[in-house]
């Protein structure tokens, strides 16, 4: 079993604890570079200083690093190198004096790399590896001066001012002249944990997860995946257990069990349900998905609102070693209550609907963003969803039959028309099964449908899900699933050739081959740092199954989908200007937009996002807000990427994006 204590928690102090000393000599000196992760509660107020310096010369303390009042981080010069070195007594000074500076506010609640290279006639400053600014300064050494003569400065942190600065720190430490500081920012990344969107849930505007359940009598049955990561997205190889909880959102207090009543919240081992806080959830190899129920007694109240809190056990208060989910809402649909279908806002305008009508007062001239409804940290193991494509238990599927009939005799037939041609009926159950089930569940409904219904059933099922569902986006992955499955079965043949493990080496070829196919293009290869992230999604190392295999390819063939089609493919095979990105995460992605000026965008597919998923093959906007805040966005490719020929005269995908006022230039 995974033992908690597996996590080596020495390496994170308390910032007040931060002390180091550098030792400069006169003549000799060259550089210094003092490098570390920092992660800053959202109780840090602004202005502070976040780092002093001080030497045997000085009677007090000066800054050497700060947050500005605009929360913008600060490197002021080195006292006893610099002419132009703020004046201790002198606090007005302060402000005053030649600096480098963040252009962007510096984020709370997330680590954060800092590094803080000084030399005689220079500083830079490094946000996460990529230096954000440089100034040049004049020493205060001199030629004459002795060089025997050594000085000490030490560096040191005592909570800010007034101890205003509360954080944690990670791995400080002062490199020579010889160690770059990207050396630093890769070499032992801190670790963190979080919490994904359950696939059933529906995001309210204000941020809630909406949790839908059949019957409040039940309790509500739902999963999430847990993921712990380094800080800068790779994924842990480490057994640890987290503990669940649940909370009340507004105050933060734990949900209490009373008398004799179930636990408020329930994990489900193998369909035996236990308390969440009395069983420990294992994650191999960094990351689990786990089935939870909110009891009947606490879920019945449509108003209350919840949240749940994972946490790594006997590891002391460390908040990035917890995760909480966003506040949480329980919505039951009873037998007795009528479904209306909830018809949420379309991510682009000018969208027609699944079955080909559009109205025509809409217009494609203009891109509507959506919200990209994606986790604080998208990890790149996927979803987690493996197709089971293998053959089904006669067993299990006459039973799925004679419910599916079952249902299909009761009251709810008129909702929908009559069975297809081929005499497989698709019950109205089963309909709600998909809408409410998670991606595991739905690849599986889909397996049985796709093996025994016809196209037209197919394409029934497609909008019934998408009226019932409120989102047209699942009736596009529906109709997808008989060409996926088909082709990731042919591919794993080819691939593993009646082996049960291939090595990775020997698959690389046959999934470009199979990829380049699909998206209809020769021209672009995929990179090294694509293999790199496909192979994190499969979640293998030397050597893949075909379980790692379908869970890759449930990323992997949608993306490719999108980019045979209509405006994608040209901007996918466009290499200057490179439109789309390779295959990368949301935090590369995000790195390679520090200190970036806004309007700035990249376009990626987000890793997240597997089929069944609505989303599955859509392409998200990062770019630089207006206040300097890297941002999000989900653009529906389903439909403004279609080949057909309504589409021809649209305008080409760049330049709208381009009108958009938040967008003004493509980066990298």
């Amino acid at each position: 079993m995974a033992d908690g204590c597996a996590l080596d928690t020495e390496k994170y102090s308390l910032l007040e604890d931060f002390n180091v000393d550098v030792e400069v000599e006169k003549q000799e000196f060259e550089t210094f570079s003092l490098c570390f992760w920092v992660y800053l509660l959202d109780s840090t107020t602004y202005p502070s200083t976040i780092i002093r310096q001080v030497h045997s010369d000085m009677s007090f303390s000066a800054p050497f690093l700060v947050l500005d009042e605009n929360k913008k981080m600060i490197l002021l010069p080195l006292t006893l190198l610099h002419k132009e070195a703020p004046d201790p007594v002198n606090t007005a000074s302060w402000t005053e004096v030649p600096n480098v500076s963040t252009t962007a506010e510096f984020p709370l609640q997330r680590w954060v790399h800092v590094g803080c290279e000084v030399s005689r006639n220079y500083m830079r400053l490094y946000i996460c590896g990529k230096m954000v600014g440089e100034k040049l300064l004049t020493s205060v050494m001199t030629n004459g001066t002795n060089s025997d003569n050594v000085r000490r400065v030490s560096l040191f942190s005592v909570g800010g001012d007034g101890y205003s600065v509360q954080g944690f720190i990670h791995c400080g430490e002062v490199l020579p002249s010889t160690v770059h500081v990207n050396n630093h920012y890769t070499k032992d990344p801190p670790l963190w944990l979080s919490v994904e969107k359950p696939s059933t849930c529906e995001v309210d505007e204000d941020g809630v997860w909406s949790i839908v359940g059949e019957k409040a009598s039940c309790g509500m049955i739902f999963s999430l995946d847990v993921v712990l990561s380094n800080a800068i997205g790779q994924p842990v190889r480490k057994d640890v257990q987290v503990v669940a909880s649940l909370l009340y959102a507004n105050s933060g207090t734990p949900v209490e069990k009373t008398s004799d009543l179930e636990a408020p919240l329930l994990v489900s081992y193998d369909g035996v349900e236990f308390s969440a806080e009395d069983k420990p959830c294992t994650l191999l190899n960094g990351c689990a998905s786990l089935k939870l129920k909110i009891s009947q007694h606490y879920s019945k109240c449509d108003k209350r609102l919840f949240c749940i809190k994972f946490e790594i056990p006997n590891k002391g208060c460390y908040p990035f070693l917890e995760a909480f989910t966003n506040q949480m809402r329980c919505i039951s649909r009873t037998g007795g209550d009528s479904v209306t279908p909830k018809r949420l806002s379309p991510l682009v305008e000018g969208v027609p609907s699944s079955n080909g009508a559009s109205d025509s007062s809409l217009s494609m001239k203009r891109i509507k963003f959506g919200e990209e409804k994606i986790p604080e940290s998208e990890f790149e193991g996927g979803n987690g969803t493996s197709m089971a494509w293998g053959p089904q238990n006669q067993d299990e599927e006459e039973e799925e039959e004679e419910e599916d009939q079952s249902s299909t005799d009761s009251d709810n037939t008129e909702v929908r028309g009559s069975t297809g041609s081929r005499g497989y009926t698709i019950s109205d159950s089963t309909i709600f099964k998909y809408c409410l089930g998670n991606l595991t569940e739905r690849s599986l409904i889909m397996k049985e449908i796709t093996n025994n219904a016809g196209d037209e059933e197919v394409s029934e099922f497609a909008d019934q899900v998408s009226l019932y569902s409120g989102c047209s986006h699942h009736g596009y992955q529906i109709k997808m699933a008989r060409k996926l499955i088909a082709e990731g079965t042919n591919a794993w043949i080819l691939i593993s050739r009646n082996y049960q493990n291939v090595h990775w080496d020997n698959v690389v070829i046959e999934i470009e081959e199979h990829f380049m196919r699909i998206a209809k293009c020769s021209s672009r290869s995929l990179t090294h740092q694509d293999f790199e992230l496909l192979r994190r999604i499969c979640g293998c190392y030397d050597y893949i199954t075909q379980e790692n295999f379908e869970k890759m390819w449930c990323w992997l063939f949608p993306v490719a989908t999108s980019i045979s089609r209509g405006l994608i493919n040209g901007m996918w095979r466009s290499c200057s200007p490179k439109w789309i990105e390779g295959f990368v995460t949301k935090e590369e992605a995000e790195h390679s937009l520090q200190s970036q000026e806004p309007g700035t965008f990249i376009l990626r597919f987000p890793t997240s996002r597997s089929w069944p998923h609505p989303d599955a093959g859509s392409l998200v906007v990062t770019y630089v807000g207006r206040d300097f805040v890297i941002r999000h966005r989900l653009l529906a490719v389903d439909h403004i990427c279609d080949s057909s020929e309504r589409y021809t005269d649209a305008k080409p995908l760049q330049d709208m994006l381009l009108a958009e006022p938040e967008l003004s230039r493509l980066g990298r």
